[in-house]
């Protein structure tokens, strides 16, 4: 078989920091949430805007859950950027993420149910997983097979490995993937609070600080990332280009579905997975996306398990939690698109502007690896490493 590279052809992002390709390093987008009371990450004006025209571009769209919309909204950019956009004969698969699926809808109807004991006629086909996925293959004519998977919040960068192995077995020769989550309905926002770790600071005030220690500042955020992936030859590789070089998969039994070893047990099998696929020792990464999400819990673990993998060459890292909230299922997709940005040198990682941990490493002159950690309960983790070629 041909010696073949993971090329990222191209990519859409959706979050509260917007859809486009940032041109500097960005601020925090958070608001407090009327109902609750709670700082949010929600959709900028334009987003908003933008997310309501796809909803109104075809009748099938009006009922569907903000999260598949989400996901069709940035896997259309995603080809568009890709350049693969009204291309016909050439077979492309899809894989999508999501935590927690269908909430809003699944919340809407379940209302309905219980105020009038009968549940809407198309509540059963709108509030399965499938329809991520399949939702967005229909938009893209993808014909090569669609799936949606759930392994909570390792979900986006676990549908990127199932990818990359079906890209590297030759079974299509072009791929769609990536995460989407729409969580910022009464009761998941309720459910994280009845955890004990939502942010207890206001949304003016970076609610969100991984690594702070401390009381936990988890904040809820919405959106979704999805990227073009396609299988090339090594001798057709061009600078420039981003590589998928892996994805390692990690697993810890805690005894509880929200516990975690203290030493990361998940994470340390992910990240050393992933250096094993993509052959690279400790010394090769120059930068990590950690998970992060500002729980007290959590951001000690991920501390402890990057000392284990990568003893005295611990690289820089960073998160982008504390720009654009928790997003779930998402969160992995959108923490790559980030890393990426900053690999296409759109702009450097920056301190960050309260007192943590993550601040402890000096910013890397130099950026051609990256890797990126994403975990959730149940005791899953994955880690996405990605390159340029130089």
């Amino acid at each position: 078989m041909t010696d073949t590279r993971i090329v990222i052809r191209g990519r859409g992002r959706v979050s509260a920091l917007g859809t486009q390709a940032l041109a500097t390093f960005p601020q925090p987008a958070f608001l407090q949430d009327f109902a609750s009371g709670l700082p949010v990450a929600l959709l900028p004006d334009k987003a908003e805007t933008a997310l309501l025209e796809l909803r109104r571009s075809r009748p099938a769209y009006r009922t569907l859950d903000r999260s598949v919309l989400l996901a069709l909204l940035a896997a259309q950019e995603a080809v568009a950027t890709a350049g693969w956009s009204g291309e016909a004969g050439i077979t492309t698969a899809v894989s999508l993420g999501s935590s927690r699926g269908a909430t809003e809808r699944l919340e809407a109807f379940h209302s309905e149910f219980l105020r009038t004991g009968l549940p809407p006629t198309p509540t059963s086909p709108l509030t399965t997983l499938g329809n991520v996925a399949s939702w967005v293959a229909d938009s893209l004519g993808a014909t090569g097979g669609a799936i949606s998977h759930s392994s909570t919040c390792s979900t986006a960068l676990q549908a990127l490995g199932n990818a990359m192995a079906w890209l590297r077995a030759g079974m299509v020769p072009r791929f769609v993937a990536g995460g989407t989550e729409a969580p910022l309905t009464p009761f998941t926002l309720a459910q994280m609070q009845a955890l004990g770790i939502y942010s207890g600071l206001p949304a003016a005030n970076y609610p969100c600080r991984p690594g702070a220690g401390g009381a936990s500042t988890f904040v809820l955020g919405e959106g979704a990332a999805v990227f073009s992936l396609e299988a090339v030859p090594v001798t057709d590789l061009q600078s420039g280009n981003l590589l998928l070089e892996s994805v390692g998969f990690g697993f810890e039994a805690t005894g509880t579905k929200t516990g975690l070893t203290p030493d990361g047990q998940h994470f340390q099998h992910a990240m050393r997975q992933a250096l094993t696929l993509a052959e690279c020792g400790n010394t090769d990464i120059d930068l990590l996306v950690l998970h992060s999400p500002g729980t007290a819990a959590g951001d000690a673990a991920e501390r402890r398990a990057v000392q284990e993998v990568f003893g005295a060459h611990v690289p820089a890292f960073t998160s982008n939690k504390w720009l654009l909230g928790h997003t779930l299922g998402a969160s992995g997709a959108l923490s790559l698109d980030f890393a990426l940005q900053m690999l296409e040198g759109r702009f450097r990682p920056e301190p960050l502007p309260f007192s943590s941990w993550l601040n402890e490493t000096p910013t890397p002159t130099r950026l051609r690896r990256v890797l990126v950690n994403a975990a959730g309960f149940g005791g899953n983790a994955a880690c996405a490493l990605v390159s340029v070629v130089e």
